[in-house]
């Protein structure tokens, strides 16, 4: 790292807020102008009393702008520059007398500027101008004094030749506010006013170098002047970035001295010609003594001040100009903008270098006094920590000889847990003062319990403990396949938060909600997150909450008041960072103590949870690192608020397939090492496991099959532990044993195909909380008067739908020339299983396919399934729960479906096992669905 790295990134740090100082364009908009102008309005009364020096000051920046005026080519109109000395008193009253008059007249230019067309600005001429400078210095040794004047000399005239070449062209003159940019020195600057931004595209287009000046403080109250100093720095881009919002960020390189001898354009920025400066070297002894000492000046300042680093002092001792020498101890001292303009102005290098001495000097003397204060307070922190060493001995002195202590015990341990706790500073002083208050208590006091108990919860919060992300992709996706079978699209969502949390590591990431029917392992799916990113694990269940307080806490001077359970979940897990699974969240309720849903919005929603603030505790605490897993089995419960700050992610049933698979890999190992058992003394064929899995079970999970699993293993254990002699194997259980072990079997493969079945019924598909399921619709058609009777526990929406499709059958069959009188039968449609509610849309078709098969006095085919909304004109319209619904029917060796058209594109989310072995029909209108269940037509 050298001198210049360490500056430019110094000075690029400062540069990140020149948005308010850093004003470059030399146009200002009316709307700047006139807010200035209410600004000065409101201004107090200026003093009347204007010193001589002042009032000269005030004549000679008049008299320049005059002349710079009518040097100028274009109207006067334009906006003046005036340039000052580095020494000219800054003079508020003379800027405040020219403000009204200059502003005024500015507007109006402004006004006439619009109506006229910006005239394009001639193309200086290319000019081949080196953009890159070499520092040369000489190369005579300490004991040539002779040879090292000659080269001086030799030095200045190749200087002059070098820079004659920016005399004869014109420049783009770039007025920066309080940045003084030296020769030889590498600078970085921030370009983002719309006039600045033109200026640096017009050097970069026609490769010619910038010239910076800077522009005086005083000139942010006057903005109808630009205020300028009189030297500036011909500067050469070395690297130009833009930014997003199109803004330019520099690197420059200063080049030469120059000062302003014309100004040739002010539109749309500045452009000038320039009198390069040369240094003036005078006497050679006298410089040469004045570099020793700044050189012991600069190595004094290095010593004293960490801002100067070894590197630095180090590359100014192969520095051998003496100018340059000047001009780096400048540019790297921390001077006001005016001494370091009072430095570039300096054209002789002798007297430079007594200048720069004289600011060392400044800067020494203000180090010593900054070092001396440093140097008190850490005997103070010394002499506190010896007392502190003593008085810990002491009380061990005390204990041994049963004296006592000084200070109650609860006291003293809080202290030292304040310290080594880690807290923020706004959380240490509120437990400091809390601790203070129980220190003046008596320990009989009602409030010395509370005050004690509410500042040991304060220490128990891991406020700096955190643990280790493990971001090892594979050893991740190893994991999550060994304790997880299929689950594709969870994974590669949690192998994509870890490469993210790779590549940036602040990332906070998105609270991720796991949606599916019960046993698809979404609880367990947290755990192994946990697991993979070495995180501790926390699961808190939410189900049945109403109470607000649940999750912010109670406040602390309750009796008996607690952290919410989010803080008291952190303390438990011991990390700032854990994964916290807040389970069933769709089971929250509200009532008349809040709803606390709404107290989850703040901790679940990543801008805000970085101060999350807890009642218990009173003072916010960092949610930030958490990274909180939601389960839920319906999204319709939770509040859109909510739901809007959550990553939904589906886990939709398992396969008969993918059933077995777990059973294998998971549940039974799991089951024989419960009860004691191996694969010598249980096991079971393919044939047995499918049985238990098709006739004893039912659901969307593995739950229930891991249940009728842990029966087998008990009954083998049973067996085994009954018999005469210990069996170190049993047989392999068989299709026959299961049925004996377990029973009557709940459930048949037969269950819904009805070998003779009967007009009206028909077989259909819904969807669950537990899953998809079949839906058998039966309707019967009796002499009567038009009633229409819907049983079977059927919701509004279903009820409406029934009604619909009888209304669209009733037309078809008209139109078909099918003679049905309506108004002479009823109608009774009804949905078995009584005691489950329904409701829903999506049994349209199956109720308008019912209706027409017991009209027509025909049966339905068997064979297929179906599930499709249905409209007045017969279109049928998309639904949802296709995935779940296509499984019900697969795991109920249905082999044909019936889905809307728009519908087609959800057969991906099924598994292509599946599809294969299913057939499906798409239909647009009723009428096809008609065809394919009453005629039998078998479309493709």
């Amino acid at each position: 790292m050298t001198e210049n790295d360490k500056n430019n990134s110094d000075l690029l740090k400062k540069d990140t807020n020149i948005e308010d100082n850093h004003r470059e364009c030399v146009v200002n908009s009316p709307e700047e102008a006139s807010a200035k102008d209410e600004m000065l309005k409101k201004e107090s009364s200026v003093n009347d009393e204007i010193e001589p020096s002042a009032n000269q000051a005030e004549a000679k920046s008049e008299t320049l702008a005059k002349e710079v005026t009518n040097a100028d080519q274009e109207s006067v109109d334009d906006e003046a520059f005036v340039f000052v000395d580095s020494d000219a008193p800054e003079e508020p009253n003379a800027l405040e007398r020219l403000t009204e008059t200059i502003i005024s007249d500015w507007q109006k230019r402004n006004a006439e500027r619009k109506a006229e067309e910006s005239k394009e600005e001639a193309a200086a001429t290319a000019t081949d101008m080196p953009t890159n400078f070499e520092i040369i210095t000489p190369t005579g040794s300490a004991s040539e004094p002779e040879q090292k004047k000659n080269d001086a000399e030799l030095e200045a005239e190749r200087q002059k030749q070098r820079f004659s070449l920016f005399e004869s062209q014109e420049l783009v003159m770039l007025p920066i506010p309080e940045l003084v940019v030296f020769p030889n020195v590498i600078l970085p600057v921030s370009i983002e006013t719309e006039s600045a931004i033109k200026a640096v595209e017009y050097a970069i287009d026609k490769d010619v170098p910038l010239f910076l000046i800077t522009r005086r403080k005083s000139d942010q109250v006057n903005v109808a002047k630009t205020t300028l100093y009189k030297t500036g720095c011909i500067c050469a881009p070395v690297q130009a970035l833009r930014l997003s919002n199109g803004s330019f960020r520099l690197v420059l390189h200063g080049i030469a001295r120059a000062r302003v001898k014309k100004i040739t354009s002010r539109k749309p920025f500045a452009k000038v010609m320039l009198e390069v400066v040369n240094d003036i070297n005078s006497d050679s002894s006298e410089t040469e003594a004045a570099v020793q000492v700044i050189s012991h000046q600069f190595r004094q300042v290095a010593s004293l001040s960490s801002n100067i680093s070894p590197e630095l002092v180090m590359a100014m001792s192969n520095v051998h100009n003496p100018g340059q020498i000047a001009d780096l101890v400048a540019a790297n001292l921390s001077l006001s903008t005016k001494e370091k303009q009072s430095v570039l102005d300096i054209d002789d290098v002798c007297a430079r270098l007594h200048k720069v001495s004289l600011l060392l000097s400044k800067e020494i003397e203000i180090l010593k006094i900054e070092n001396k204060i440093q140097n008190k307070a850490e005997m103070e922190m010394v002499k506190g920590h010896k007392e502190y060493f003593l008085r810990q001995q002491l009380k061990a002195i005390q204990e041994e000889l049963g004296d006592g202590v000084d200070e109650d015990a609860d006291v003293q341990r809080l202290k030292e847990g304040i310290e080594s706790s880690g807290m923020p500073k706004e959380a240490a002083e509120h437990a400091s003062k809390e601790v203070k208050r129980l220190s003046r208590m008596s320990s009989a006091s009602p409030d010395y319990n509370m005050i004690y108990t509410y500042v040991d919860r304060l220490l128990q919060f891991p406020w700096n403990k955190s643990t280790q992300d493990s971001l090892d992709l594979k050893k991740a996706a190893a994991i999550l396949d060994e304790e997880h079978y299929g689950l594709k699209e969870v994974k590669e969502r949690i192998l994509e938060f870890m490469s993210v949390r790779k590549l940036k590591e602040n990332h906070r990431g998105s609270i991720i909600c796991f949606v599916g029917p019960p046993g698809v392992g979404k609880t367990s799916l947290g755990r192994s997150i946990a697991h993979t990113m070495g995180r501790k694990f926390n699961r808190t269940s939410l189900g049945g909450v109403r109470d607000e307080a649940e999750i912010r806490g109670h406040r602390s001077t309750y009796i008996g008041s607690m952290p919410g359970r989010i803080v008291q979940a952190m303390c438990n897990a011991g990390s700032s960072n854990p994964v916290i699974m807040l389970d069933e969240i769709d089971k929250l309720g509200a009532d008349y103590r809040g709803d606390p849903s709404a107290a989850l919005l703040e901790a679940l929603d990543p801008e805000q949870n970085s101060e999350f603030k807890d009642n218990y505790y009173g003072i916010p605490v960092d949610l930030s690192s958490v990274m909180f897993i939601m389960t839920a089995n319906v999204l319709d419960t939770i509040p859109p608020a909510l739901r809007d700050r959550m990553e939904i992610i589906r886990l939709s049933g398992y396969t008969l397939e993918e059933k077995m698979e777990i059973a294998k890999g998971f549940l039974l190992p799991r089951q024989r090492e419960e009860n004691g058992l191996n694969a010598k003394l249980f096991s079971l064929t393919d044939d047995a496991l499918r049985c238990v899995i098709k006739e004893y079970t039912r659901e969307a999970g593995v739950r229930g099959l891991e249940r009728e699993i842990a029966g087998l293993c008990r009954k083998v254990a049973r067996k085994i532990t009954e018999s005469r002699r210990p069996r170190t194997k049993f047989k392999t259980l068989t299709v026959g044993d299961v049925h004996e072990f377990l029973g009557v079997a709940p459930y048949s493969e037969t269950d819904n195909i009805d070998p003779n079945p009967m007009p009206g019924c028909v077989q259909g598909l819904s969807w669950t909380q537990v899953g998809g399921e079949m839906l058998t619709i039966e309707t019967n058609i009796i002499p009567g008067k038009s009633k229409v009777t819907l049983t079977g526990n059927l919701g509004q929406v279903m009820k409406e739908s029934a009604k619909t499709a009888i209304t669209w059958a009733r037309g078809f069959l008209n139109a078909q020339g099918i003679e049905f009188d309506y108004y002479k039968h009823d109608i009774h449609v009804h949905v078995p299983e009584g005691a489950i509610p329904k409701d829903g849309p999506s049994a349209g078709i199956t109720l308008a396919s019912a209706f027409i098969s017991a009209a027509l006095d025909k049966p339905a085919r068997q064979d297929l399934a179906m599930t499709g909304e249905i409209t007045l004109t017969g279109r049928v319209m998309a639904i949802g729960g296709v995935k779940e619904k296509v499984l019900a029917a697969f795991n109920a060796d249905i082999r044909e479906v019936i889905l809307p058209e728009e519908n087609r594109r959800h057969l991906q989310e099924i598994p292509e096992d599946i599809r294969k072995q299913i057939v499906f029909h798409f239909v647009k209108r009723a009428e096809e669905v008609i065809d394919i269940v009453i005629f039998g037509d078998k479309a493709e």
